[in-house]
C-alpha cells in the first residue's frame, strides 16, 4: 500500500495513505493563494453566501396566485421582481434528479403580457453588507465570485444574471442559456472581484444577486455591462434576453443557488434545515394559526390587564432580527382572542408600543367587555381562526 509521509519541523507527522481497495480517488487542491487548511475551514458550514438556496423554507406558504407586483412570496429570501404579467409563485417539488434537493421555486405565467420599456420579471437575493466584508471589495485583493444554480423552463434562450453593489451603485452582468426545454440544467457564472466598489460594513443590503427573466428597453437598450462599472440601467440586461411573460405556457424553476468565493463552482452546500430556518428568521417571522407546518390554533403571548379593557404583553422573537421589524396583522376582529378568568373575548384593536430586534410590546383592546378585566391580573392571547397571524418583517 503506497503512502506519503510528511514530517513536522519539530515533532509529529502526517501520513497520506492510498486506499486498500481497487479504484481511483482524487483529491483536488483549491486553485487559490490560501493554504488547503484555511480554504477547507472556510468552506465548512458557510461557504454559500445565499440563504435558503435549496428553497426548503417557505414561512409565507407554499403557493401564491394572482401575483402582479414586487415582493416576497412563498420561498424565504427569494424576492420576486414583477411588473409584467400575472403569476402563480410556488414552492415546487420538481427538482433535478440525484442532486439532493427536495424543493425548487417556480414562477408560472397565468396571464401573458407584452414588454413595455420599464417591464421586468426576475428573482433576486439581497445580502447584508456585514456578511460580505471577507470579499475585500474596493481593494486590490478583491475576491472573485462564482454563482451556480439549477434551472428548468419551457422557454429556451438567453437569460441574464447581475451582481449589483448597492452602496456604490456598481454592477456586472453575464448571460446564460437554457438549451433544452423542460430539462434541468446547471449553470455556472464567475465574476472577478470589484477593486473599486466598496460594500459598507452594516446590516443594510450590500449586494444583490439578480436573475433577469424579462426586461424592457429601459434595461436592454445599451451595451451589456460585462465588467464592473457604475450601474446604468440600459446596460444591465442582454438585448437577447427572453420574455418569460409572453405566454401562459411559460414557467421557470430554480434551485440549488450557491454564491461562493473563488473561480470554481463546488458541490452545493446542503446545510441542516434548522440552521437555514434560523437564518431566515433573522428577516421574517410570524405568530399565529396554522403556520410553519403546524396545523390548528396557537397560543400567543402572555399579558397583563392594564385597564378593564386593555391588555399589554411582550412577544419575544425566535431569534434576533436584522433590524426592528415592520409589524402587520392581516386579521384582527375575529382572529385574535384574549382569555381571562372565566371568559374569552375577541379583540378589536392590535398595536405595538415599541419594537426592537429581539422583542415587541403588544397592545390589545376590546372597546366593550362584559365582564370586564381586572387591572393587574394576568391573561393570555390565542389565535383561534385560520389566517390569524402577526407578521414581523425585517427583510432587506
Amino acid at each position: 500500500m503506497a503512502s506519503i509521509k510528511l514530517k513536522g519541523d519539530t515533532s509529529g507527522e502526517l501520513t497520506i495513505q492510498a486506499p486498500s481497495v481497487a479504484g481511483t480517488n482524487t483529491l483536488n487542491l483549491p486553485a487559490s493563494s490560501g493554504t488547503l487548511a484555511t480554504t477547507a475551514q472556510a468552506s465548512i458550514g458557510m461557504k454559500n453566501l445565499i440563504i435558503n438556496g435549496d428553497m426548503r423554507v417557505a414561512q409565507r406558504g407554499t403557493s401564491a396566485s394572482g401575483i402582479t407586483t414586487y415582493g416576497y412570496y412563498t420561498v424565504d429570501k427569494m424576492f420576486t421582481n414583477l411588473s409584467l404579467g400575472t403569476w402563480t409563485i410556488s414552492q415546487d417539488t420538481d427538482v433535478p434528479s440525484g442532486q439532493g434537493f427536495a424543493n425548487s421555486l417556480k414562477l408560472d405565467c397565468t396571464t401573458s403580457a407584452s414588454l413595455s420599456a420599464s417591464s421586468q420579471v426576475g428573482i433576486d437575493q439581497r445580502l447584508e453588507g456585514q456578511n460580505l466584508q471577507h470579499l475585500k471589495f474596493g481593494t486590490a485583493n478583491a475576491e472573485s465570485l462564482t454563482v451556480s444554480f439549477w434551472v428548468k423552463s419551457n422557454k429556451t434562450g438567453t437569460y441574464t444574471t447581475e451582481h449589483f453593489i448597492l452602496d456604490d451603485s456598481r454592477s456586472i452582468s453575464n448571460t446564460f442559456t437554457i438549451n433544452s426545454a423542460d430539462t434541468w440544467e446547471k449553470k455556472t457564472i464567475t465574476v472577478v472581484g470589484d477593486t473599486v466598489g466598496v460594500i459598507d460594513n452594516d446590516n443594510g443590503p450590500g449586494m444583490v444577486i439578480k436573475i433577469w427573466l424579462a426586461a424592457g428597453s429601459d434595461w436592454t437598450s445599451g451595451t451589456l455591462n460585462t465588467s464592473w462599472s457604475t450601474r446604468t440601467n440600459a446596460n444591465v440586461v442582454s438585448s437577447s434576453n427572453v420574455n418569460i411573460a409572453d405566454s401562459t405556457s411559460n414557467y421557470f424553476n430554480i434551485t440549488g443557488v450557491q454564491l461562493e468565493v473563488g473561480t470554481e463552482a463546488t458541490p452545493f452546500e446542503h446545510r441542516p434545515y434548522d440552521m437555514e430556518y434560523q437564518r431566515c428568521l433573522r428577516y421574517y417571522q410570524q405568530e399565529g394559526h396554522s403556520l410553519n407546518g403546524l396545523a390548528g390554533p396557537k397560543t400567543g403571548p402572555m399579558g397583563m390587564w392594564y385597564s378593564t379593557s386593555e391588555v399589554y404583553g411582550p412577544i419575544y422573537f425566535q431569534t434576533e432580527m436584522r433590524a426592528a421589524p415592520t409589524i402587520s396583522s392581516p386579521t384582527v376582529t375575529s382572529g385574535y382572542r384574549f382569555h381571562r378568568a372565566g371568559a374569552a373575548t375577541n379583540m378589536d384593536n392590535f398595536a405595538t408600543s415599541f419594537n426592537t430586534i429581539d422583542r415587541i410590546s403588544c397592545y390589545y383592546r376590546r372597546a366593550s367587555l362584559s365582564p370586564t378585566g381586572v387591572a393587574g391580573q394576568a391573561c393570555w392571547t390565542y389565535f383561534p381562526e385560520a389566517g390569524a397571524k402577526i407578521i414581523f418583517d425585517a427583510e432587506l
